[in-house]
């Protein structure tokens, strides 16, 4: 078993997730559902082979030092990969993300107008947020590209690997890799406004320290656009403030509401036609009362703000949820755990309410019957876990 033939296989099945682990054979995430790959089950040696294979002298070495590793993998005549190699009760395990080799057009992506009117934002911070999978970094990069053809600017990035590989358009696109090309966000931040940018990406804000550096690299006239893993608008706040000391809390209440430009979380949801998946977004926009409570600190005020807020393009998740089930597009039973207010619920008809089940879905997988696709091993299903 080589690793080439199940990367492979999991471009031929449009998966977006590989998961190496001993125990299993390798799994494959499809449309948001892990499935059992038909290969031969993993030893501890299987698997430390199979990512070993991958790495170079130096990344070996900073794996056995720090036991986590981030790296960016290519595969020619297959696909980029995002690669995130770990222990686990001291095996070496990895975990791969499908990159795509060409970057989507912001258009194809299902977001709403106003992510195209964020990415033309001059100066400030723009935030995309959600959990882990959800497309924050296809979210991000369609948003480069947008601006990569409309502008004539310098862009730079500080990301952790380089996931889509941009090429210069009107702009000048400079991607730096953590660990490679430069030591840490923080430091990549520090030194970046002396390179003279117009954009910066920062592919996550992962610490107080970075989260510092990104905010005041928002305030000096330059856009921003970043990341981080919070499922709303009003949690992402609270989040970049309660990183910091409370004695420094105050200060960054007034930083961010000076600079902050927008918010828009994002979950991923599997189509009902069974394959590929469709997106639910929150958006909050830096509006004169949005700026004033996060200047107060009063974030529970956040959602009716964002619900009341429909003239600037802002919307809450639970009006995308429930326009979802409304279009056809995603079942009621996939968006029903996701809903905060009941209310809602009682504008989706009864008729929209049913529950289609997962036959259909298993089949369209690998084109033949759910009961075949057992006995061959693919298609075997671990509860839905998004």
């Amino acid at each position: 078993m080589h690793l080439k033939e199940i990367l492979e296989l999991v471009v031929a099945k449009k998966a977006s997730d590989l998961h190496i682990t001993i125990g299993e054979p390798p799994i494959i995430r499809i449309d948001g559902d892990l499935i059992h790959t038909d290969f031969p089950t993993l030893s501890a040696d299987d698997t430390k082979a199979l990512i070993y294979g991958i790495l170079n002298d130096s990344q070996k070495v900073r794996f056995e030092e720090d036991l986590e590793l981030d790296l960016s993998l290519y595969i020619p005549g297959i696909s980029r990969f995002r690669v995130n190699v770990h222990q686990q009760k001291g095996c070496v395990e990895a975990a791969f993300r499908t990159i795509p080799m060409d970057i989507p057009h912001i258009d194809t992506l299902g977001l709403p107008e106003i992510a195209k009117e964020l990415a033309r934002k001059p100066t400030g911070l723009v935030l995309i947020t959600g959990p882990t999978g959800t497309g924050k970094s296809t979210t991000m990069a369609a948003m480069v590209d947008l601006i990569n053809r409309e502008r004539r600017c310098l862009i730079i990035s500080a990301e952790d690997p380089i996931e889509y590989l941009h090429t210069n358009k009107n702009s000048i696109i400079k991607q730096r890799e953590i660990g490679s090309d430069t030591h840490s966000f923080s430091a990549a931040l520090k030194h970046v406004l002396r390179q003279d940018p117009d954009v910066l990406l920062v592919g996550e804000m992962r610490d107080l320290e970075t989260i510092s550096t990104t905010i005041t690299a928002a305030e000096t006239g330059h856009l921003v656009i970043s990341s981080l893993h919070t499922p709303d608008a009003a949690q992402t706040i609270d989040r970049l403030i309660d990183v910091f000391p409370p004695a420094q809390q105050k200060q960054v209440m007034v930083q961010l509401a000076g600079c902050l430009q927008g918010v828009m979380a994002q979950i991923l949801f599997p189509l009902k036609s069974g394959t590929g998946r469709a997106v639910a977004t929150e958006v909050m926009i830096g509006t004169a009362g949005v700026r004033n409570v996060i200047r107060e600190h009063k974030t529970h005020q956040i959602p009716t703000l964002i619900q009341t807020g429909s003239q600037y393009g802002m919307h809450s998740m639970d009006h995308s949820l429930k326009q979802l089930v409304l279009d056809g597009k995603v079942s009621y039973s996939e968006i029903v755990g996701y809903i905060k207010d009941p209310d809602v619920l009682r504008d989706i008809p009864d008729s929209l309410k049913e529950d289609e089940g997962e036959e259909g879905v298993a089949a369209d997988i690998e084109g033949v019957e759910p009961e075949k696709e057992k006995k061959k091993g693919f298609g075997r299903r671990f509860k839905k876990n998004r």
